[in-house]
């Protein structure tokens, strides 16, 4: 009955519905406009797909497949980067929080340096006005977390991939650090190291906050339509149009 509920809201909630109701257009215009039609039927199906688990999934596992943690960490610095953050919700020690990814990156990061001893360097800015500046949040978070705050070095200014990569070249250059690990979600891996290359930086890939299973699993409510779905689309084609833009 718990599956047969969620099945069912799939298509009483967006974008289900709005895919219900372009059925519905196409059924009703069929007779006088059989090529308008059929139009609207395949962009009808094209979105279908697009908004299901299964494609939303399969999309995020690709990129996730690319790169895996190393057994060993020879590096001398973890460069953490960010992914969105709030400005004045509150926090245990202030105002603002980390987003999901980025919160599981700066997370990742922690336990890195507790594990090897390793400085932090965190990138991100303000890339929004209701946002929140994310390394400036994230050093208060780590300091919080008992780390040296003379072992955290933050770029709070980069607003993409591309800024990431050159401000945190000046830090290492600053800082006379040679072998950067780079931690982010393993969606992001591929653009993120492409982006650090095209700034003449070599890194050791940490990837971390992983979306999606190694093994696919199909099973009804896969195969529906929902935000989550969509959401995984869209950010994989994202990082597919990026990774596209930087090799060709």
């Amino acid at each position: 009955m718990l599956y047969m509920i969620k099945f069912l809201y799939s298509f009483v909630l967006p974008p289900g519905l709005f895919i219900v109701v372009l059925l519905l257009l196409c059924f009703r215009i069929w007779k006088r406009d059989r090529k308008s039609a059929i139009a609207l039927l395949s962009t009808t199906l094209i979105l279908y797909l697009l908004s299901t688990g299964l494609v939303g999934d399969a999309l995020i596992r690709s990129l996730e497949s690319r790169y895996s943690p190393p057994d060993r960490l020879q590096g001398d610095v973890i460069v953490v980067l960010g992914g969105g953050a709030t400005r004045d919700t509150p926090d245990i020690d202030g105002q603002g929080n980390l987003s999901g990814s980025a919160a599981n990156r700066l997370l990742a990061a922690a336990r890195l340096h507790n594990e090897t001893g390793l400085p932090i360097i965190f990138s991100g800015g303000q890339v929004f006005k209701d946002s929140g500046n994310e390394a400036d949040i994230a050093k208060r978070q780590l300091i919080g977390l008992n780390i040296p705050a003379n072992q955290i070095f933050i770029d709070n200014l980069s607003l993409n991939t591309e800024q990431n990569a050159a401000n945190v070249k000046l830090i290492l250059d600053e800082q006379h650090f040679e072998n950067p690990i780079l931690v982010t979600s393993a969606f992001h891996m591929e653009r993120s190291v492409l982006n650090f290359k095209k700034s003449s930086i070599d890194v050791i890939a940490y990837p971390v906050d992983y979306w999606t299973g190694k093994e696919a699993a199909i099973y009804a409510n896969k195969l529906t339509p929902s935000s989550g779905g969509l959401s995984n689309t869209g950010v994989a084609l994202k990082e597919y149009l990026g990774i596209a833009a930087l090799k060709f």
